[in-house]
């Protein structure tokens, strides 16, 4: 596939033969894309950073440069990236700000137009990241998490599998899996669309919601209810929501009914 003429190309970045790079695109010394990976115009990918298979890289987008941190020693860190991901027009993405320690985005994921993933963020598969929404860093993200436009994400929190955050919102608290935050720090229900869609059957879709009342709407300390569903809903989803509970170390979004949150 082509490589534009006024792209500039470090001798020493490492291009498979199959890699479409297009008009002013920079990419840099560290850099390895694997085959089948689309370049724009204007992309600059940069520092210690691995590519998969089949992402594309629209126009303006910048992958892989040094962390937004103060206390960044400017040492050589990395930002590997899995297959089959999409990065729209001026996404930022950030390596990490240590050599211990890789920012990482499994595979499958469309981060959308002006988003921005902050260093040291995990990200796994098939998530998608709508328009301006801002992830900071050390940010775990976990599967098929759809975070809408203009949402913001505190630095250190969590966000569990198939979670939703809807339009503007914005957490510093763990957002646990299959549930939905339409507001700051808080929940309004399940990601009922979203268990459909990702083939969870009725039985388990029912005692998701049995679990959520327990967790939120019992008269019990959050402690207690975790100590308590973990006898009473036996399901492997409900399980994975209340160990995801219990390895919080920020605290997780309160129901937005909950007057004392």
């Amino acid at each position: 596939m082509p490589i534009h003429a006024t792209a500039i190309i470090h001798p020493k970045a490492e291009i498979d033969i199959r890699v479409d790079v297009g008009p002013f695109a920079v990419i840099d010394e560290g850099v390895r894309l694997a085959s089948d990976c689309i370049v724009g115009p204007h992309v600059h990918l940069t520092g210690q950073l691995t590519v998969g298979e089949g992402c594309q890289f629209h126009a303006g987008a910048v992958i892989g440069d040094a962390p937004q941190d103060m206390k960044y020693p400017n040492e050589p860190t990395h930002l590997r990236i899995g297959d089959h991901n999409i990065f729209r027009e001026h996404v930022t993405v950030h390596r990490s700000n240590s050599a211990d320690e890789d920012t990482t985005i499994g595979e499958g994921n469309f981060f959308m137009a002006n988003s921005h993933l902050g260093h040291n963020c995990h990200v796994g598969s098939h998530n998608v990241i709508v328009n301006g929404a801002l992830i900071a860093g050390h940010v775990t993200i976990e599967d098929r998490v759809f975070i809408s436009g203009n949402c913001m994400v505190h630095q250190f929190a969590r966000i569990g599998t198939l979670a939703m955050m809807q339009g503007g919102a914005g957490i510093s608290k763990d957002l646990p899996p299959f549930m939905m935050s339409m507001a700051n720090n808080t929940v309004c229900g399940l990601n009922t669309v979203g268990l459909r869609r990702a083939g969870f059957n009725p039985a388990e879709r029912t005692e998701l919601k049995k679990l959520y009342h327990h967790l939120y709407s019992e008269k019990l300390r959050l402690s207690e209810a975790v100590i308590q569903g973990m006898e009473l809903f036996s399901s492997a989803p409900c399980q994975q929501v209340l160990t995801f509970i219990q390895s919080s170390q920020r605290g997780i979004c309160r129901d937005i009914r909950d007057k004392n949150r």
